[in-house]
């Protein structure tokens, strides 16, 4: 099985989400990746958050859902957390992975969100059912 970490990075107070696009896959993603061998996944998720947001956390992340992302592989998973408590050190400017990140208004996503995105902040903010499948 292989393992991967996202995270719903959530400004309870401007009702925003952190989001990034890619250089080398399209659209808007929450940020996260792989768990790589020897870590935890919360390490992973740390690891993540600083890579592609310059994101750290200041509390503990909670564990939400567990999905079976289908359209990597029949092994792939991917663990989602729910970051409320966090400081950013720098905006994150763009390089040879992240084309851009930033925060958007839940209600006000830009063009290009992915499906998954969307499905995953729906269950998160509009009581939708938590899917097993990313």
């Amino acid at each position: 099985m292989t393992l991967g970490v996202r995270a719903i990075v959530h400004d309870e107070a401007k009702r925003s989400v952190f989001l990034v696009r890619h250089t080398y896959v399209p659209g808007w993603h929450l940020p996260g990746g792989g768990v790589e061998p020897g870590e935890t996944a919360m390490v992973s998720l740390e690891r993540e958050l600083q890579e592609e947001g310059n994101l750290e956390i200041t509390a503990p992340a909670e564990l939400r859902s567990l999905y079976h992302n289908r359209s990597i592989s029949r092994r792939d998973h991917v663990a989602l957390y729910l970051v409320r408590s966090f400081r950013q050190t720098a905006p994150r400017l763009p390089d040879m992975e992240i084309a851009e990140a930033g925060f958007f208004l839940i209600d006000a996503l830009p063009e290009g969100t992915t499906p998954g995105t969307r499905r995953r902040l729906d269950e998160m903010f509009d009581s939708r059912p938590v899917s097993p499948d990313w």
